[in-house]
């Protein structure tokens, strides 16, 4: 007899989030996942010009805003064929890259860590052994058996007081916990050092963007203005720093969360068998030679499909456009024209929300109907995981040698075989391995746009198309960026200087969407398949795959008319009256 349980919410997580899984003998045997919440920015923003689409398609996501709107504006730039100078797309890059470096890191040891480490295990540890632990991974400073033991005088006011404040929510001594008191101590030091680091990084946004979050792009460049002697402008002094954050970020990569992380995965090696998926694909990104060159020598991330697990060969995906991408809704709580059943290309997409779910307080979906908020996306016809290990696995089997030589070194320390890639520990392994790729790519990017400085180039915009009356009567252009949780893709179709229609399809859209009408699982439902569960009460091995996805559900959204009156609302599906 199948017991189902519910996870809602999933916490740690951007959004929310809801898992319902039916466990016999121990073992999931099946799995929904469902979103309670909607985005709709694809209607706020018809009618708009479309030069300014990106700063509210930004506002999509506080977590990777930046990735939202270098989507919006390469979209743009597609639809009418500007192409952008080198400073700005070495800007782009160097943008992208230090979100990707934040962005990991925060993942890992702010929402996925606990997952693997018990904080008040810690609490018995050893501080001398676990600065001998420390010491023999890395060369971090912060290693001495004094700072080990200050923080764990702090940790233990925390538990003696009955409050752990920051770290109360998490499944202090599972059965499922493998790591060693000193191992726990060390990672919940760097849990803490993180919290730090991270408030730096973000600086570079700051001063190519104006501000963080949401900094400023514009269609056709970037809104900075290249002058090595003025103040106001990028100056040799603002270069400078951003050269120092990257150095640091790069340090931070390699001397903690790399060690912490293959340290931590030693033992866990059991999890290089379960919550594995079979096909894969990446779009491409990091352009060093313009974005849009059909040559992928040409861009730090390939861009490829992987099939049935299979290494020996890449798939084109087609960077030029993807028609081969069709979304479906047939369970999902939104209505297509024509054929419930059948795909419709972003293009001519359509978000027409309509939820049919269960009446709340309710206590299980129908998940006989529809049963989410998330479009379900395929190509050509198949589920498809995107997120670091696709593009790890993607660049592994294009045959480059910077992707082979990482991962062949992480197999090697793990020892573990190449088919290990292909699960939860794999999924978290391949985030860290590629922030360790892009922490050296970012300085590349940065010596790139030195030398372009130092060359004489100071262009950092195209304004040859910015006049509406340069354009088209009708135009369509698809904008594709490897987000940090993997391929993220916006459609514009511009008509008479507006957008007549406008699509997202975000990376969680490909990994946690419902099933589609052949019946096929998406990547968060099928990993979760016999994943064994030592607690039904206490279901820590659900959340472990599901958060090394990084998933990032869309936070609701009002919808309001010009006069501000509320058109619709949708927060949470345990309140929506829609």
């Amino acid at each position: 007899m199948a017991n189902r349980i519910v996870v809602d919410p999933i916490t740690r997580i951007e959004g929310h989030l809801r898992a319902e899984v039916e466990i016999t003998d121990g073992t999931i045997r099946d799995a929904f996942l469902s979103s309670g919440m909607v985005r709709g920015l694809e209607n706020i923003v018809k009618g708009r010009n479309p030069k300014d689409v990106w700063a509210f398609v930004q506002r999509t996501c506080g977590v990777c805003t930046t990735t939202h709107a270098i989507a919006s504006i390469r979209a743009v730039e597609n639809a009418l064929g500007i192409n952008v100078p080198p400073n700005a797309e070495m800007v782009r890059n160097i943008m992208l890259g230090s979100l990707y470096i934040h962005d990991h890191i925060v993942h890992f040891y702010h929402l996925h860590a606990f997952d693997w480490v018990d904080v008040v295990n810690g609490l018995s540890a050893d501080p001398v052994k676990t600065s001998q632990l420390a010491q023999s991974i890395s060369n971090w400073p912060k290693s001495s058996p004094g700072y080990f033991a200050d923080l764990q005088k702090r940790l233990k006011k925390f538990v003696d007081s009955g409050q752990l404040g920051i770290f109360a929510n998490g499944y202090w001594g599972h059965p499922a916990m493998k790591l060693p008191p000193e191992a726990n101590l060390m990672a919940t030091a760097h849990y803490l050092e993180a919290l730090e680091w991270q408030k730096e990084i973000v600086k570079i946004h700051a001063i190519f963007g104006g501000k963080n979050p949401h900094p400023n792009f514009l269609v056709g460049g970037m809104a900075c203005a290249i002058n090595v002697d003025d103040a106001s402008g990028i100056n040799a002094e603002r270069l400078a720093l951003v050269q120092k954050l990257l150095i640091q970020g790069k340090e931070f990569v390699e001397q903690v969360y790399l060690p912490d992380l293959l340290t931590i995965a030693s033992f866990y090696k059991d999890w290089g068998a379960i919550g594995g998926f079979h096909n894969f694909m990446a779009f491409g990104d990091f352009p060093m030679a313009g974005y849009g060159n059909k040559d992928m020598s040409t861009y730090k991330f390939p861009a490829g499909v992987i099939l049935n697990k299979d290494l020996s060969k890449v798939h084109d995906v087609d960077l030029e456009n993807l028609k081969t991408v069709e979304e479906h809704v047939n369970n999902s709580w939104y209505d297509y024209t024509g054929d419930p059943n059948a795909g419709k290309q972003p293009w001519s997409g359509e978000t027409n929300i309509n939820y049919t779910g269960p009446k709340p307080p309710y206590e299980f979906l129908d998940v006989e109907n529809k049963y989410s908020f998330i479009k379900t996306p395929r190509w050509k016809g198949q589920a498809m995981e995107v997120g670091p290990l696709a593009r790890m696995l993607v660049g592994y089997a294009s045959g480059r040698e910077d992707f082979k030589e990482v991962v062949d070194s992480a197999l090697t320390k793990l020892d573990v075989p190449a088919e290990a890639l292909f699960s939860t520990l794999g999924r978290t392994a391949a985030r860290g391995l590629e922030t360790q790729l892009v922490a050296q790519w970012n300085l590349e990017f940065y010596d790139k746009l030195i030398e372009n400085i130092k060359g004489g180039d100071e262009r950092m915009a195209n304004m040859e198309k910015w006049e509406v009356s340069t354009w088209p009567a009708e135009a369509k252009g698809v904008g594709r960026v490897e987000a940090p949780r993997g391929g993220l893709s916006h459609w514009i179709v511009i008509k008479d200087g507006k957008t007549e229609n406008y699509q997202q399809i975000v990376p969680s859209t490909w990994n946690a969407s419902p099933r589609d009408p052949k019946g096929q699982r998406s990547p968060y439902e099928s990993t979760l398949i016999n994943t064994p569960v030592a607690d039904p009460e206490l279901p820590l091995e659900i959340i472990r795959t599901i958060h090394s996805f990084d998933p990032c559900i869309a936070c609701a959204v009002h919808l309001y008319d010009e006069k501000g009156n509320i058109i619709k609302e949708i927060n949470d599906v345990s309140v929506c009256t829609v």
